[in-house]
């Protein structure tokens, strides 16, 4: 092993040591001073590296104007401590996904391509050594305590990892080393196309958006896999209640989530099922949408970055809080869900004809679960008073439409809310690179006020 691999290992081992050991917060207080001192190192030695931030802004984090990703990339070369600009790293990031080729760098740079499900693709810039340690904290983070020994010990064989994702990086790649045999299976290419190599590999960690997953969990019920993971991890996507199903009847396993985005390493399981925030690495504000403090759009500042400067990023996202703390113990914060992104709150008048109120998409999810194994797939678009409804159905069209419309009339009843004019038609599967997004707001009620 020559000096510069040494050196990586040795990076990763030690932020899996520290995530793993280190950060360990039972109480909030030693975990939000621990931020503090963080913060304070971040604000003065590495956030003055960005012209943005330059000279240091001698102010509170919470004084400092909020980002999204329209400021990041209209203001590209401020915004990082490399001064490359938009049209420096764009070029090499479009090049990876039209040739299918994610090994090229910009020095030791690593450009890539956010998704783009907001409607806006953003692109984002990973150091060598930010990589190493992200693959350390991930590892530190996910990985159950019973595969480690495929880790340590030589004697035994290396843990195999099996990756889906519409675009491989060398971030993902890091993974890769003599102890980990890492798969990476382009999700352009269609599912299919990957059974072979899949079976070949017999994955111990299955790592894929949840719409794979399930998909990967049709296969294998239908006899064209074998593989028998360990430990499946959701990515990329809403998680729903019928594709844990999915999974677990083919598999045996509850799938967990992992929280992952351009914008950072979001959150992960814990040993107890319940998803945190890696606030032992990231800065965490609540932006409440409702009074009693339970859903909230995340605002953060990555404190662990040294690279593109994520300060105040307000996500699209919105996150339900867990209502009772999680028996792990850890004082990170427990999130009962993510529910999506802003736009699937759909807004609907209330009863009285006074302001529009929000139907959060998690209600809406639930509300749909009645309906049982009758509606197998469905997409929602909301224009104006309209609801747009597609629909793949396992009992007559017909039927399922009408009892659709009566759940949703029930529901809007439940919620003192006038229901939407409903338009019904076919859904048509996706390509299997893109996200599922099953709601949608195209277009709000238009005169009236808006209360969450």
């Amino acid at each position: 092993m020559n000096s510069e691999r040494l050196l990586s290992t040795l990076r990763s081992v030690g932020s899996f040591i520290l995530s793993r050991y280190g950060l360990q917060f039972r109480r909030r207080d030693r975990l939000e001073a621990w931020q503090a001192r963080r913060l304070a190192h971040f604000m003065t030695r590495v956030m003055p590296q960005a012209r943005r931030f330059s000279p240091p802004p001698g102010q509170t984090l919470d004084s400092l104007p909020l980002m999204d990703k329209a400021t990041l990339m209209g203001d590209f070369a401020a915004y990082n401590t490399r001064d490359l600009s938009l049209e420096q790293v764009l070029p090499l990031a479009v090049q990876a996904e039209q040739s299918r080729d994610f090994s090229p760098t910009l020095g030791d740079i690593t450009v890539g391509l956010s998704s783009g499900t907001s409607g806006a693709q953003g692109v984002f810039l990973v150091s060598s050594v930010e990589r190493q340690r992200w693959a350390g904290i991930l590892l530190a983070r996910t990985l159950p305590r019973a595969l480690l020994p495929r880790l340590l010990c030589p004697w035994l064989a290396p843990l195999r990892i099996a990756f889906f994702l519409r675009a491989n990086s060398r971030l993902y790649t890091t993974l890769a080393s003599r102890r980990i045999d890492f798969a990476f299976h382009d999700l352009t290419l269609g599912l299919a196309p990957s059974f072979e190599r899949l079976n070949q590999q017999d994955p111990d960690v299955l790592v894929a958006p949840a719409t794979v997953l399930r998909g990967l969990a049709q296969a294998a019920l239908a006899g064209q896999l074998r593989i028998r993971p360990r430990h499946i991890l959701s990515v990329a996507e809403v998680l729903e209640s019928a594709d844990a199903e999915a999974v677990f009847a083919a598999f045996g396993r509850q799938p967990q989530q992992i929280y992952q985005a351009s914008e950072g390493f979001l959150g992960y399981t814990c040993e107890a099922g319940t998803l945190h925030l890696n606030e032992s690495h990231l800065h965490i504000e609540p932006q409440w949408l409702d009074a009693a403090q339970t859903r909230f759009q995340p605002i953060i500042t990555d404190f662990s970055r040294r690279t593109q400067m994520i300060v105040r990023y307000r996500l699209n996202d919105i996150l339900r809080v867990a209502a009772a703390p999680c028996p792990c113990g850890r004082a990170e914060r427990a999130i009962a869900a993510v529910e999506g992104r802003a736009d699937e709150i759909l807004w609907l008048p209330s009863l009285d004809g006074r302001q529009l109120r929000a139907l959060y998409p998690d209600v809406l999810r639930r509300g749909l679960l009645m309906l049982g194994p009758a509606l197998e797939e469905y997409e929602i678009r909301q224009q104006g008073l309209t609801w747009h409804i597609n629909l793949r159905t396992r009992e007559p069209y017909s039927d399922v439409c009408q009892r659709l419309a009566e759940a949703l009339h029930r529901l809007c009843a439940e919620h003192d809310l006038s229901p939407p004019g409903l338009s019904f038609g076919h859904w048509l599967a996706p390509p299997p690179q893109a996200k599922r997004r099953r709601i949608q707001m195209l277009q709000q009620p238009e005169g009236l006020p808006c209360m969450y």
